[in-house]
């Protein structure tokens, strides 16, 4: 359905090398007259292959938003009707977006006025309209009110209404996926046992009273990708914290392990997939048997189930297929009378609504709040946090930072996923504008000190207009 979407907003997003089968619809509809805008900061391969691209200074996307808010009003573009029937707290948005004109969004993103003005009028009036997101809007500093003001813009125009029309983050709430089947907490018994964020596991290694003492890791390697990486290496490192890694390859933790166990990859497992890019669910059969002494990590837990006698009920010797099914409901009709083990390889079932209503990726809006309204300005986070309306919320500057610094994603790893690729490894380049560079005398392929007040690496130089200048901040 996204081929009918006559226009296409990729917003911070890269679908190129994140999501393909995305990508490869939108090219269907740019070939039958869509028009592609792309909104980010870094001139991504999608960027340079959409219609338009607009170079947001970073962080700056909630007031882009808002900027669009007051121009969808001003221009008369709101669709009333549909926004009075199916939102709440349209007046307060529309207060708060006032004081974003033109002038001000472009002094505060670094675009033309004029860009402001001509978003909202080739967004506003054109059906459907449709609106990708992805994550990267999300971490930095007031990511989550600008991922608010984003997914709000939708619900002004009465985009939800047409079928490809909306807005897409994650469709992994598409799928009736019964997580008490896989977790089966009613075995803890009444007990409550502790948890750690994953983001904070260094913190929880060093600190955490009473301390952790074992530890299992599979799908995952927080020893390249968790925050403050000196400190998760420093309590990986403990001669008293016993670690086992379930793994394909030699990876940052793995190196840190006690015992390193091999996993097979997904080419040689039964699995179920479900997504967040679109809404198909499909089995993954195995291509081949695994190899070496390689486990499926739930084979691992089952093993280990049995050797520590956890044999009083049935679900520490489900089998792989028996999980399948448990994960996803197979009364869902949408299965097709199908259990998830019994999927063919060559058919993916579409997970569409049932009533086949309208959105992009054939997902439908149904708001899961108390009045079944979109909210756009949000009574319980008002009471909680005292933002129930989302604003722009500007990222602080140190003093002696002079420039912003990101890091897209790599087409050749999925965060730390293939990084044991020799074509994933090797120098690892900074992208800097032409204008930065030659105000450091800096020059390609220089050794440069990258540094923030968390930590300092050195990189070669990448001189290049793909990455905005420094100019603002």
């Amino acid at each position: 359905r996204c081929a009918d979407a006559w226009r296409i907003l990729i917003w911070v997003s890269n679908p190129i090398t994140s999501s393909v089968h995305f990508w490869a619809l939108a090219q269907q509809a740019r070939r039958r007259g869509a028009k592609l805008v792309a909104i980010d900061p870094y001139r991504t391969a999608t960027a340079e292959r959409c219609d338009v691209h607009r170079a947001l200074r970073p962080g700056t996307d909630g007031a882009r938003a808002l900027g669009l808010v007051q121009q969808l009003v001003a221009q008369g573009l709101v669709d009333r009707p549909w926004v009075d029937a199916h939102t709440l707290g349209f007046p307060e948005l529309a207060a708060r977006a006032a004081a974003w004109t033109p002038e001000r969004v472009a002094a505060t993103c670094g675009i033309a006025a004029d860009a402001v003005v001509a978003l909202a009028r080739d967004y506003g009036p054109i059906a459907p309209a449709a609106i990708r997101l992805n994550y990267g809007m999300q971490r930095v500093r007031g990511g989550a009110n600008a991922v608010r003001l984003v997914a709000g813009l939708p619900a002004l125009v009465g985009a939800w209404k047409h079928p490809a029309g909306g807005v897409l983050l994650s469709a992994s709430g598409h799928y009736n996926l019964d997580v008490a089947a896989w977790q089966r907490t009613d075995l803890l018994a009444g007990r409550r046992p502790r948890t750690i964020n994953m983001s904070t596991i260094g913190d929880a290694l060093l600190r955490a009273d009473p301390p952790v003492e074992a530890l299992v890791v599979w799908n995952s390697n927080p020893g390249a990708g968790a925050p403050h990486g000196d400190e998760v290496r420093r309590g990986f490192a403990r001669e008293d914290l016993f670690t086992v890694v379930l793994e394909h390859f030699m990876t940052d933790t793995a190196d840190l392990a006690d015992i390193v166990l091999p996993a097979t990859p997904q080419l040689e497992h039964l699995d179920v997939h479900a997504s967040y890019g679109h809404t198909y669910v499909l089995a993954n059969q195995p291509a081949i048997a695994p190899l070496g002494q390689a486990l499926p990590n739930t084979e691992i837990f089952r093993r280990l189930a049995a050797r520590f006698g956890f044999d009083d009920d049935p679900a520490f010797r489900d089998d792989d297929a028996a999980l399948m099914d448990a994960a996803i409901d197979a009364a869902d009709p949408r299965l097709q009378g199908l259990r998830p083990s019994q999927l063919p390889l060559d058919r993916a079932l579409p997970m569409t609504a049932a009533d086949g209503g309208p959105a992009l990726m054939c997902a439908s809006v149904r708001p899961a709040t108390p009045s079944g309204r979109i909210r756009l300005h949000d009574e319980a986070l008002e009471a909680s946090y005292g933002y129930g309306l989302p604003r722009h919320a500007p990222v602080p500057v140190p003093a002696g930072a002079p420039l912003m610094l990101i890091s897209p994603s790599s087409a050749r790893r999925t965060n730390a996923t293939f990084g044991s690729d020799p074509a994933s490894q090797g120098a690892q380049r900074l992208e800097i504008h032409p204008d930065d560079a030659a105000a450091r005398g800096i020059a390609e392929g220089d050794r440069v000190r990258v540094a923030t007040r968390l930590g300092a690496v050195v990189l070669l130089a990448n001189i290049t207009p793909a990455v905005p200048d420094g100019d603002g901040y």
